[in-house]
């Protein structure tokens, strides 16, 4: 298995590769796969790749997928986070052959299977993964259904689908129809407690949750929230709701449209937390670190929690020191100058630590 850094490594070094056809081949095993069952489609791709047309092209893919299928016999089972393959005539010479195959176990569950032949690799599933550090809890609903999921990175995963019961308007008039409506509200009422008991089970234990955006038509997700019996913790991660009109999966596609600013907002709010933490153990001189030799001697020790990074430090620079977070299994932030602590802490070197203990 590979580490985000390695993986963002990998990424900006196949982006660069271009095929002078479609002679770059891409193969994505999803974790839990029968990994025989790919290396029968690689194998019957073989038969597809010999009616191209264009000789060299042809035996560009042939040779990729030959040595595709030579390594794929070396493996009995798929790993455990899927496989991803890349394989192609990599050569910027024309007439010329170098085909180069990379297979890698990403660092997170791969979820899609894929096979194609392009002019460049497919590597939208995997820069996914490197934007999934945290995650929001999503909610549609109405008085009739209300669909949960999550938002990681740009990937929207449905959690689960409920449905309350709750009927129609009726057309009876007098006593009969308050009657109807009492039994209809007590409904909608005990539809409200089961979304809130659901929000628990799917919500209350994810580490990386950030926050939890609410859906639907006005007043429903409004009296959610006062008869929802939604525990006081999660009613606290809710930053903000949208009104939104469509219940399903497709609710959930328009309420992550419809919440931008407010995504972009939490990534500030983030930021400036994270960098008022900062400062304040820098001011008190407790396990924090933000000069040269002392970031080196934390590195030296395994020290380091947090490792914090100015943007603005540059590319190559932030490549170096995440790798060595990595290697001490720290977790690393970037942060921005579109705030005065983001600016602060750029005049004070662009680099700090919260330490995981003291160092002398």
């Amino acid at each position: 298995m590979i580490s985000r850094y390695e993986l963002a490594e990998l990424i900006e070094e196949l982006e660069k590769i271009r095929g002078r056809h479609t002679e770059l081949v891409t193969v994505f095993i999803p974790s839990g796969a029968n990994i025989y069952t790919t290396a029968n489609q690689i194998e019957a791709e073989k038969s597809t790749a010999d009616n191209i047309k264009s000789k060299t092209t042809r035996k560009n893919v042939m040779d990729a997928l030959e040595r595709i299928s030579r390594e794929l016999k070396f493996y009995k089972q798929t790993p455990s986070n899927g496989m991803a393959i890349f394989c192609g005539n990599v050569s910027e010479n024309e007439g010329q052959i170098d085909i180069k195959l990379w297979i890698i176990e990403p660092p997170q569950a791969l979820k899609t299977r894929l096979y194609r032949c392009d002019q460049q690799f497919v590597l939208e599933p995997l820069k996914e993964m490197l934007e999934a550090e945290e995650v929001y809890g999503l909610v549609v609903m109405d008085r009739k259904e209300a669909t949960l999921g999550l938002l990681e990175g740009k990937q929207i995963k449905v959690l689960r689908k409920m449905t309350s019961g709750v009927p129609g308007k009726f057309k009876t008039g007098g006593q009969s129809s308050a009657r109807f409506e009492r039994i209809i509200e007590g409904m909608a009422k005990e539809f409200y407690r089961r979304i809130a008991e659901a929000m628990k089970e799917l919500y209350f234990n994810l580490p990386k949750l950030k926050g939890i955006i609410l859906g639907g038509p006005v007043p429903t997700k409004e009296d959610f929230l006062k008869e929802g019996q939604l525990l006081t913790q999660l009613k606290e991660k809710i930053i903000g709701m949208k009104d939104i009109g469509q219940t399903d999966e497709s609710g959930l596609k328009d309420l992550v449209e419809a919440s931008k600013d407010l995504l972009a907002e939490q990534e500030i709010i983030h930021e400036k937390k994270l960098l008022e933490n900062f400062f304040e153990k820098l001011g008190k001189g407790k396990k924090v670190a933000y000069k040269k030799a002392d970031i080196e001697k934390a590195f030296k020790y395994g020290a380091i929690d947090v490792l914090i990074l100015s943007n603005k430090l540059g590319k190559e620079k932030i490549k170096e020191l995440t790798r060595k977070a990595e290697n001490i299994s720290a977790k690393v932030e970037i942060v921005s100058i579109e705030t005065p602590e983001g600016e602060q802490f750029w005049n004070l070197g662009g680099i700090g630590a919260i330490l995981r203990f003291e160092i002398q």
